[in-house]
């Protein structure tokens, strides 16, 4: 996948926001966005199963913001300036941290007024902490909400159990947020969930985000994301996800999150990293067969 990546004319857009203060969990997520890409060497451009050849794809790869050092609230206007750009040139964007605080400028960076676009949450946790300290990794939903963002534009698939509070999930429910349990992706399973998550927000939306935060992964499959559980989803339920979100049409930005490569064992959170963009690019391969 690495052969991918290049400068020039293409119709997906990568940007990395290394943004690792302001966060629940003290990591180095800020090196996720390298530890990223050189993974990406060690993942091929075919998918035997499908028989999908991802070589013809090109993405411009647009390097990374300046905002390791900076907070959350330092680093909203950075990744908004240079994201939003790169939202308007290109089909399909994508914003890899870093830390869950990038995904409230990836939002405004899709749409300024909070209006057009809904969010898909691939996530363990609600996000929903109280922000009267300012933005961190763990209230990106919560600031995106009291920024005008309506709840009811909001779908939340992974949520899990004793990994979040009651407050947040009343919070979730008063807020008219969609909200999918890991017990829910055990009786339905993750494809029934998915689409009905990106049905809804289709109807509602003109424009869809999607943060993927690496955490919703079983800690013990993923064991470079600082906030995994136990229970969470497998790898495999991961890509699938990925490749249906990625295939449908009014997912214009994504985000892939709360990878911190200096806890990972063996670069398996690296290479899951990775793969998860030939599933990305594989899915929006179909739009042109849809």
């Amino acid at each position: 996948l690495a052969g991918l990546l290049g400068k020039g004319k293409a119709n997906i857009a990568l940007l990395g926001a290394p943004m690792s203060l302001g966060c629940v969990t003290p990591s180095d997520y800020h090196k996720a966005p390298q530890a990223f890409r050189k993974a990406l060497s060690r993942i091929s451009t075919y998918d035997v199963e499908t028989g999908t050849e991802l070589d013809g794809i090109k993405i411009h790869d647009f390097g990374d913001v300046d905002c390791a050092k900076l907070s959350p609230d330092a680093g909203f206007a950075p990744i908004v300036k240079q994201f939003s750009k790169l939202c308007t040139a290109h089909e399909l964007s994508i914003l890899v941290g870093g830390h869950n605080g990038i995904t409230r400028p990836g939002v405004h960076a899709l749409d300024k007024s909070l209006k057009k676009v809904g969010v898909l949450t691939l996530d363990a946790h609600f996000d929903l902490r109280p922000t009267d300290k300012g933005a961190m990794n763990g209230n990106p939903i919560s600031c995106l909400l009291e920024a005008g963002l309506l709840g009811e534009h909001i779908v939340q698939i992974g949520i899990a159990p004793f990994a979040n509070s009651a407050s947040m999930h009343r919070l979730a429910i008063k807020s008219g947020i969609s909200v999918y349990t890991m017990a829910d992706i055990r009786k339905h399973g993750i494809d029934v969930i998915v689409q009905q998550g990106l049905k809804y927000l289709a109807r509602k939306c003109d424009i869809i985000y999607v943060d993927f935060d690496i955490d919703v992964i079983e800690r013990a499959l993923s064991p470079g994301a600082p906030g995994g559980r136990s229970g969470g989803l497998t790898p495999h339920e991961f890509f699938t996800a990925t490749r249906m979100i990625a295939a449908h049409p009014k997912v214009r930005a994504v985000d892939l999150c709360e990878f911190d490569p200096k806890i990972d064992i063996n670069n398996t959170t690296a290479l899951i990293a990775a793969r998860w963009l030939a599933e990305l690019l594989a899915g929006f391969s179909l739009r042109r067969v849809i």
